[in-house]
């Protein structure tokens, strides 16, 4: 009976956790962060190079989605604070199968995330 009620609470919390997407988990103050690049035509070149090296193998080279990742250019990212996807992008999402990209200097998180916002613009 303890392992049936374990497997259960593991079912439970692995579905929980899948249907929460990566922004969602993000803490609220983490929504006040402010990209320092916003805007800036240099940063989203440089954020396009540095998605096609780190993200386009799982996102695809057009951030519509792969096969197990998400599509990038969509209305739910661009509305997203940059401080939630800059926290997402630190942190990744394991259980969703992101990686954390903290190994990447902060600038070119925030590079990243500049080329995410401009997708919608182009």
């Amino acid at each position: 009976m303890r392992k049936l009620v374990v497997s259960l609470l593991t079912a439970l919390l692995i579905h929980g956790a899948t249907r929460s997407t990566p922004l969602r988990q993000a803490p609220l103050q983490e929504a006040d962060r402010r990209n320092p690049y916003q805007g800036e035509e240099a940063a989203r070149r440089a954020g396009q190079k540095l998605y096609l090296r780190e993200c386009a193998a799982c996102h695809g080279r057009d951030a519509r989605g792969g096969e197990h990742a998400p599509a990038l250019a969509s209305p739910a990212l661009r509305q997203a604070p940059a401080g939630v996807i800059f926290w997402v992008l630190r942190n990744g999402a394991l259980w969703q199968g992101m990686p954390s990209f903290s190994h990447l200097p902060e600038q070119q998180r925030w590079q990243i995330i500049t080329y995410l916002k401009a997708l919608g613009a182009e």
